[in-house]
């Protein structure tokens, strides 16, 4: 693979063009795995990117990254199923110990071992993270986990998972943000062994599960890092989240504007094309205006990434902003074919249904506002 963007984006439509809407129809109605394109996009080594050479990998950029991501939305693919595969290593690049990242990244970056899975929301904290209740015990050469998640997205798909667990009782813990520890769990060991993992169905193909764990013994050796301190850990890579998933929303934001203008080119009633009227054309024109603010955006943020620079506000911003963008353009791409985009054969619902989850996930947009309010423009904390 190329290190350049233009060379990037060809090669990412062209895999994807091997993956049409018949492709993801398919899947959506059967709610199965995409596994060929994963394994696709695994081959090819694009969900290794960010992963260092010495390890394998690429050692590309996040903006390389997003543009990978941003094209495969824009090519009409679903790039969720596999994005994991790409920031979540970065809890084991930047804060595993030496014997972790030789033992776990040259694997995960030639594709024998998938790492998509990060076990950190649960059912009564939600988006409160510090209010998690998973407790890991040590027990000399072990911790023994017991707790739950949700939401835990290719639990069922993934070789490994990131989980974040409580090591020390919240009263106890010195800070809010201490007294929680990231391990890595061995999936393949551990289901049946102390973890059950139940799929739950949702309005989107999305491989998400329920996670349940009981007295699960997990090695010592494990531990990522500091036990204590996996709070600082995962927000290191949630930047890098937010900012692909801002990318993948560009994409789709593009795909939903484009498909629309085609449609309203040809598409003819009262004996004219139906973009010949403002009242069709203006929706459209304001949605890829959105779009292209919000791209700036996304490329800022990940700069600033890439810079090893402070990025939480941008990243933030370009997550909310693209979100809206996308679902701005998604509603207007539905209106725009009226009833035909409820037809399965135009993939416009399926799409429609896909983009509304990124105003959700992974973090909700009053929680992003919330952000910066508080940290941004110094106002009073509201929770």
């Amino acid at each position: 693979m190329s290190g350049n963007f233009s060379d990037i984006r060809e090669q990412i439509r062209a895999l994807c063009a091997g993956f049409p809407g018949a492709y993801w129809r398919e899947h959506d109605r059967a709610r199965t795995y995409p596994r060929e394109f994963v394994d696709a996009l695994t081959t090819g080594g694009w969900l290794a990117c960010l992963i260092p050479e010495a390890y394998g990998g690429s050692g590309l950029g996040l903006r390389e990254a997003a543009a990978i991501m941003e094209e495969i939305q824009a090519s009409g693919c679903n790039g969720a199923a596999a994005h994991a595969q790409m920031y979540t290593m970065g809890t084991i690049l930047r804060h595993g110990s030496d014997a972790q990242k030789t033992s776990y990244l040259p694997e995960i970056a030639a594709g024998r071992l998938r790492l998509q899975a990060f076990g950190v929301t649960e059912p009564e904290s939600g988006t409160d993270t510090l209010s998690l209740r998973t407790r890991a015990v040590r027990d000399g050469d072990h911790y023994i986990v017991n707790g739950s998640k949700v939401w835990t997205s290719r639990a069922e798909h993934s070789d490994l998972m990131l989980l974040l667990a409580r090591t020390t009782a919240r009263e106890d813990a010195p800070s809010r943000t201490e007294g929680l520890s990231v391990f890595i769990v061995d999936l393949r060991e551990a289901r049946g062994k102390g973890i059950e993992i139940r799929p739950i169905p949702t309005m989107i193909n999305h491989a998400t599960c329920e996670v349940f764990i009981d007295n699960l013994r997990v090695p010592a050796a494990n531990l990522i890092g500091e036990e204590g301190k996996g709070f600082r850990y995962i927000l290191d890579g949630m930047n890098a989240e937010r900012i692909l998933i801002g990318a993948e929303c560009i994409g789709d934001a593009r795909w939903f504007v484009a498909r629309a203008g085609d449609y309203a080119k040809t598409r003819k009633v009262f004996n004219r094309p139906i973009g010949q009227n403002q009242g069709v054309q203006f929706p459209i024109a304001r949605a890829y205006a959105q779009m292209r603010a919000a791209a700036l955006m996304v490329e800022r943020a990940a700069a600033l990434f890439d810079a090893g620079e402070r990025c939480g506000e941008e990243a933030n911003l370009a997550k909310l902003l693209a979100s809206e963008a996308s679902w701005e353009a998604a509603d207007t791409c539905m209106q725009t074919f009226g009833g035909y985009g409820f037809a399965e054969e135009f993939d416009v619902e399926r799409k429609f249904r896909e983009a509304r989850l990124y105003r959700t996930a992974p973090i909700s947009t009053n929680m992003i506002l919330s952000y910066v309010a508080e940290h941004v423009l110094g106002l009073p904390r509201s929770y």
